[in-house]
């Protein structure tokens, strides 16, 4: 026997389900994408050296001596957008970059790493293999201590000579290293003003226009032409700082400087962009650091 009851009702109960499976598709708003870009991965610029990567400045017009940001190496890095690594020492010598560890307070670079117990190449090794895929740029000044004894020399040829074997042989065994560890990211060796120009001018040496004259093939011959051919080695890019700041003008060229008077233009540039006729300082002022900078950001396309 039927109840009648019930028959109603899954009747209705069987339409609904059929309803559903029948129906079509049910119109509503597109689907939006929630899928948003990564932020940009910001590169690194490891640096390495002497005080020229440091920014050391000497005492000038009531500013204390020390590291500054002033250096090219910040200038890079906040030109290019590059976080800086900087564990360069003041005073280096070629040798100091692969065998000293630590570094004097006063000599630390500022905002640079902490390389207490390392020498430069182990700290920059180390700073590259933890970056490894953000290294935007390596770069290397050093040589400068090496060199800066021969001005005084009674030979400076020898003297000049002898140094820069030794900086080949250090940087032969340091670049390898640091190529290894940055993989294919760009590695950029410099060079320095011909500083010694500044003798002309200066009342320290008392042969100063013979030194300047014998420092054009020094630098340009001997200390760069080494330079560049160990930066050859490891694919690094070399930039020639001597020429960028004027060192291969002639010394026939004359300009009339405001403080020295008529005097050759190599002598004039390299008293506006070093300390070196004021002070018998090498150290670049922030205008010779903004030189060394742009030569740089050009030999990396930036």
């Amino acid at each position: 026997m039927v109840n009648r009851g019930v028959r109603p009702a899954l009747v209705g109960a069987l339409l609904v389900v059929l309803g559903a499976c029948s129906a079509g598709p049910v119109d509503g708003p597109a689907p939006t994408s929630t899928t948003t870009s990564p932020p940009p991965v910001e590169r690194v610029l490891v640096s390495l050296g002497d005080s020229y990567a440091t920014g050391y400045r000497p005492t000038d017009a009531g500013v204390p001596a020390g590291p500054s940001e002033d250096g090219f190496a910040h200038l890079v890095a906040d030109q290019a957008d590059l976080e800086l690594i900087n564990v360069a020492c003041s005073g280096a010598t070629s040798a100091q970059l692969r065998d000293q560890t630590g570094c004097a307070l006063r000599n630390r670079p500022v905002d640079g790493v902490d390389v207490t117990g390392s020498t430069q190449l182990d700290a920059a090794v180390r700073a590259l293999r933890e970056n490894a895929g953000r290294v935007g740029l390596v770069t290397v000044v050093i040589g400068g201590n090496d060199l800066a004894p021969c001005a005084l020399s009674s030979d400076a040829v020898a003297c000049a000579t002898q140094a820069v074997a030794g900086i080949r042989a250090n940087l032969a065994s340091v670049l390898p290293a640091l190529r290894e560890a940055a993989g294919d990211a760009p590695i950029v060796g410099l060079t320095y003003p011909d500083v010694f120009l500044g003798a002309w001018v200066s009342s320290e040496f008392p042969n100063g226009q013979a030194l300047a004259r014998l420092s054009v093939p020094l630098f340009r011959d001997v200390l760069n032409t080494a330079l560049a051919e160990e930066y050859g080695k490891v694919g690094a890019s070399f930039v020639d700082v001597t020429a960028a700041t004027g060192g291969y003008e002639p010394l026939t060229e004359v300009t009339q400087d405001p403080t020295y008077g008529p005097i050759p233009t190599p002598v004039a540039k390299v008293c506006a962009l070093t300390y070196f006729c004021r002070h018998t300082d090498v150290h670049p002022t922030p205008a010779g650091h903004q030189e060394i900078a742009t030569a740089v950001l050009a030999a990396t396309g930036r």
